[in-house]
């Protein structure tokens, strides 16, 4: 049975308060015909302070796509290897016994992936598979944890490292001013988070189910325009109701288990804005303690996207893991509509 461990997590030193975002609409759109509308969405999403890899300053100016990128791939380089020691430490595994690397993110772009430079740099064998993800968006983080389950089902014994690295400050357009776009300005941050998939031993959530769903008809509601300026954000007005389309989804999942989803004892599940949360409470019958995890990221970092489900399981360990064999749901949503979920039972016995 594989097992998902304990997930490291780092996010950058640079802060900004939800105040400080707030004053920064209201001077950079003075004269924007819906601020009000913007200032309230803004307020709304529960976030209280975001990290970003640049002092707030360097972040609202553009120097170019190519700028961006290099700065990305800069910036990955120097944080990504302190998580993927922290987290083989926690899984108790060394680099030369993972056999395959999942790679995603969806704030840069780099060829080879930055799982050819973790080959060559942290001393793992020239065998491991390499596999990055780069078009999940936020639902990347449930495909990460999918695909290692996948890989250690068909190797068993075989160890997977999970690698989520987003800095979506660097997609800031400072021409973009929908609503949608300057409600993304006031939710998303950056981190990095990394979590081993052991395919034998290990403590954590044993994985036994995973599926994917797509909502038919949606791919345009959450997107990238790809410009000479970058990755141009795009976030429909329909996007927050997403969860009345997707929960019955994670209720098929349950049920072809024999679960019943609405009486899990853990849920981990992708924080994009509070109202998803509370939809995802409605429609599964789950009390909203259910997903504090999940919303305590949220608040206090932000949407940081494929890492969003890896931060709120490594705050369950910190909370002191769920009892020994209790069961529990893990998801994430991203473009698509694409829901990738995970079913499994909390393993305290190595």
């Amino acid at each position: 049975m594989a097992t998902l461990c304990r997930p490291a997590v780092s996010v950058p030193e640079y802060v900004i308060t939800m105040e400080e975002t707030l004053e920064l609409a209201r001077s950079r759109h003075a004269g924007h015909p819906q601020l009000g509308l913007a200032l309230r969405l803004i307020e709304n999403t529960g976030v209280r302070t975001r990290h970003l890899v640049q002092p707030i300053g360097e972040t609202l100016a553009h120097p170019g796509f190519e700028e961006r990128n290099r700065l990305y791939a800069a910036e990955a380089k120097a944080r990504v290897p302190l998580v993927v020691r922290r987290a083989l430490e926690d899984g108790e595994l060394r680099a030369t016994e993972i056999d395959v690397i999942i790679y995603v993110s969806c704030t840069g772009f780099m060829m080879p992936s930055l799982t050819a430079w973790l080959i060559n740099t942290m001393g793992f064998p020239s065998s491991t598979r390499q596999l990055p993800i780069a078009q999940l968006g936020c639902a990347a983080g449930g495909a990460a944890i999918n695909r290692a389950h996948d890989f250690c089902t068909a190797y068993p014994g075989a160890n997977a490292l999970i690698v989520a690295c987003e800095f979506c400050s660097l997609c800031y357009q400072p021409t973009d001013i929908g609503i949608g776009s300057l409600l993304s300005n006031g939710l998303f941050g950056d981190g990095v988070a990394a979590a081993v998939v052991r395919g034998t031993g290990g403590h954590g959530i044993s994985l036994e189910r995973n599926g994917s769903y797509l909502v038919p008809g949606t791919e345009d509601w959450i997107a990238y325009d790809v410009r000479a300026t970058g990755f141009h954000f795009l976030l429909d007005k329909r996007v927050p109701g997403t969860m009345e389309p997707l929960a019955p989804a994670l209720r098929s999942l349950a049920d072809g288990h024999g679960w019943d989803a609405s009486d899990l004892d853990f849920y981990i599940v992708h924080a994009g804005g509070p109202r998803i949360l509370e939809d995802l409470g409605t429609f599964l019958h789950v009390k909203p303690e259910a997903f504090r995890h999940s919303r305590a990221t949220l608040t206090e970092y932000g949407n940081i996207a494929s890492a969003v489900v890896l931060d709120a399981l490594r705050r369950l360990f910190d909370e002191g893991g769920a009892a020994d064999q209790a069961r529990g749901l893990l998801a994430g949503f991203g473009p698509g509509i694409t829901a990738e979920m995970a079913l499994g039972r909390w393993s305290r016995t190595p």
